[in-house]
């Protein structure tokens, strides 16, 4: 029996990818010093996971960026605005180009578009899209994974496996840039290129090889199982020596079951965790010789695990196809799990010892080998860990169960529909066509970060902070008073972050020290931890959001997290349903909304930034969650008064398919992600009619460059051409929390001089 790992996290245990990236961008180190820090960032990862005693370890799984963006330069799929960085793509020009696909690029004359960005399947990290011609061709342009496998051999030997995205995934996660043609056509032109990668690695003496194929797990076209087909019988024709593991995961593989067996490869990895119960069909079919690697510990999620649970999976397979063809395994990579638990000295430590992160996960693979071959001693501690967990009165509290069992639909549902609440909006806020907002935060500047760590390491009094944050969100109202926004927010300085500072306040969450997961890019998250059922005992924005509307005349937006959102961007409870949990936050947030009414706020905007992201990956599994997942919305929003106008925002979401739910959620006003895609997710909405107001998003924030008056304005028109002038509203496409000011201040007065433009050139209809 062997184990092995999928991939492990490259951000550092002190996020210190994060940090050279930045000072990187910044210029104030060179790209030695910034490939210094990456070499020490993988060989420690390497180091840990050899003395976990893994058998396969990965290599490749590194990124300075995205693992998508890496395939992308490596395959040399280079869009050809970039061709004039692609000309001197040597040395730093390499990394130029890199991340110039990722962020775009504003100088020597040149101002390119970053690539699109969307979620990595159903998770909360970013990958960068492929794109796609009809004439596209593939060849070796970078040399990093030869260089990483290299690397990785001098130090692990033959356990070093090197990592990349498999063909027909790269394929379908990218998206065809013109009409004429389906991305899944260029897998032909593709394998070659693959072919040739997977036999300099094995010259190179590379015995295993993982070829991730997630979309195995999806829903697939004909015309996609037969890309899988062709991809690998051709790779295998053309490769010896050489053993290649395809890892599919999130998913259960399905009616792609009988495809994914009969690949001609040498071992395949199957999520255990998010679907257990596919063991049995791939078990049914699964031919003579085929390895199958088990999925047993959660590379999601941070609770340890059940060691009886995975022991009755592994059991199972090995009186099938014997031990010696079990491989033993996290379900997915580990990138989404934070690094170790071992740097957490705070946390409870009852619940603690419920929790395992990526170092204890590594662990815990070796753990069931050894149980699974015969030696019982790592179970017992486990056995008590887990009954610990079931019995605690911390986890469980009647109250909060008893409410969410009380929801009624009433409490989903606003008192009147929306053109009667839009003609009250209309005469209590007297806004201007094309009204313009920001979506909430400002820019977290050292100065902010500072007063944060002053205030908890007692440098600063409480009062002294809040003082100090007090101006901070005075200067950003004068400010945008100034620049003539139409809608303000105070900017979310006291906060740490969107779900955090939420979850800081309710019960039932707990956080770590250095719990970071990579979000995209040096974006950098420390998702909350719901170990219990969750209840809000106390106000959380009412102060600051009515000490900012007290500065102004003009409308301030109170500020809220959506259920859904806290519930994605959190470690969620395992030991009960998604819809129980995300009801009780729903709860939760309807508190606050009606706290802030109450307190005088008229706009509230409730951000469910990733109910997209929630979708179940297999459309049979999406109405139910749909279902769930707009209700507890409606529940949050459901209690407050028609005249009070509520917001929500939505990020890198493609809403072709669950647009009549966007509807159902029945928000006054959405704001969307657009400006990357050209305003082509709006065309969702225009054939939907959709029959509330929208902000679609007019200029890129993930991006340094600051985009002209001009481009926005044509934004603008191009979603009037599309939408109902009269329900457009103007705005940024997410937050301003990592930008920096100046590029900030730009981009906005270029807003809202677009917004001006728009009144003077695009009818509105009355």
């Amino acid at each position: 029996m062997l184990t092995q790992n999928l991939g492990y996290p490259r951000i550092g245990s002190q996020r210190q990818l994060k940090k050279a990236n930045e000072q990187y961008w910044a210029g104030k180190i060179d790209l030695n010093e910034l490939t210094q820090v990456a070499r020490t960032i993988k060989e420690e990862n390497w180091q840990t996971q050899l003395a976990a005693g893994i058998d396969l370890i990965p290599c490749n799984d590194f990124s300075f960026y995205d693992q998508v963006l890496d395939t992308s330069l490596l395959l040399g799929v280079i869009p050809q605005r970039y061709a004039p960085l692609l000309a001197k793509a040597k040395g730093n020009g390499e990394m130029d180009l890199y991340f110039a696909m990722a962020r775009g690029y504003q100088k020597e004359g040149l101002d390119l578009t970053a690539m699109e960005m969307t979620k990595w399947l159903d998770t909360n990290y970013h990958y960068i899209v492929p794109e796609f011609t009809a004439t596209q061709e593939f060849k070796i342009l970078s040399e990093k994974i030869f260089r990483e496998y290299t690397s990785a051999k001098a130090l692990l030997g033959p356990k070093a496996k090197p990592v990349l995205v498999g063909p027909v995934s790269y394929l379908l996660l990218g998206k065809e840039k013109e009409a004429g043609f389906e991305r899944a056509d260029l897998v032909k032109k593709l394998v070659p290129v693959y072919v040739e990668i997977i036999n300099r690695l094995r010259q190179l003496g590379a015995t295993w090889i993982q070829l991730d194929e997630p979309c195995l797990a999806l829903d697939l076209s004909k015309k996609e199982k037969e890309a899988f087909d062709y991809a690998y019988r051709r790779i295998a024709s053309q490769v010896s020596g050489v053993r290649l593991l395809v890892a599919t995961y999130f998913e259960a593989l399905a009616d792609n079951t009988q495809l994914a067996v009969n690949l001609p490869i040498d071992a395949l990895h199957i999520d255990l965790v998010r679907a257990p119960g596919q063991l049995d069909e791939v078990l049914a079919r699964i031919p003579e010789q085929l390895q199958l690697s088990l999925g047993v510990v959660d590379g999601r999620n941070v609770w340890k695990n059940d060691y009886e649970r995975s022991l009755t999976l592994i059991d199972k397979a090995v009186q099938k196809i014997g031990a010696d063809r079990v491989i033993v395994a996290p379900s997915c990579s580990l990138l989404h799990s934070p690094i170790d638990l071992d740097l957490e000295t705070a946390i409870d430590p009852e619940i603690r010892n419920w929790m395992a992160f990526a170092k204890q996960k590594l662990d815990e693979v070796s753990a069931l080998k050894q149980i699974a071959e015969g030696n019982n001693a790592p179970l017992p501690a486990n056995q008590q860990a887990q009954a610990s967990r079931r019995a605690s009165q911390k986890v469980h509290k009647a109250a909060v169960k008893n409410r969410v069992g009380a929801i009624t639909e009433a409490d989903a549902t606003r008192t009147s529909a929306f053109p009667v609440r839009q003609q009250l909006h209309h005469r209590r806020f007297n806004l201007p066509a094309f009204p313009t907002t920001t979506i909430g935060s400002f820019p977290q500047t050292d100065d902010i970060r500072q007063l944060r760590a002053k205030l908890k390491s007692g440098e600063l009094t409480v009062a002294q902070y809040e003082k100090s944050i007090e101006q901070a969100t005075i200067d950003a109202i004068r400010w945008q008073e100034e620049l003539g926004i139409d809608v303000l927010v105070h900017g979310e300085f006291e906060r740490n972050d969107m779900v955090e500072y939420f979850g800081e306040q309710l019960d039932g969450f707990l956080f770590t020290k250095n719990g970071w997961v990579q979000s995209y890019g040096s974006r950098c998250v420390k998702p909350p931890v719901i170990y219990g059922d969750v209840s809000r005992p106390k106000d959380m924005t009412v102060r600051w959001s009515t000490f900012a509307a007290a500065q102004t005349d003009k409308p301030m937006k109170g500020m809220l997290t959506g259920p859904v959102t806290i519930l994605q961007w959190s470690f969620v409870r395992d030991d009960q349903s998604r819809e129980q949990t995300t009801n009780q936050i729903a709860l939760a947030i309807r508190d606050e909304v009606l706290a802030l009414e109450k307190a005088g706020i008229g706009i509230i905007q409730i951000d469910e930034a990733a109910i997209r992201e929630g979708l179940p990956l297999r459309k049979a599994k999406r109405a139910q969650y749909l279902a769930w997942a707009v209700k507890a919305f409606r529940i949050s929003a459901g209690g407050v008064e028609d005249k009070t106008q509520i917001h929500t925002h939505m990020c890198y979401s493609e809403f072709n398919d669950i647009i009549e739910h966007i509807a159902a959620m029945d928000a006054d006003v959405i704001t969307i992600e657009t400006s990357r895609s050209q305003m082509e997710l709006l065309q969702a909405f225009a054939h939907f009619d959709y029959p509330n107001e929208i902000g679609p998003g007019v200029y890129d924030i993930h991006s340094p460059r600051v985009p002209t008056t001009h481009e926005m304005a044509a934004l603008l028109a191009k979603a009037a051409s599309l939408l109902p002038a009269r329900h457009l509203w103007v705005n940024p496409d997410c937050g301003l929390k990592t930008r920096k000011w100046p590029e900030t201040k730009a981009a906005l007065e270029n807003m809202v001089a677009a917004a001006r433009q728009a009144r003077q050139t695009i009818p509105v209809d009355a």
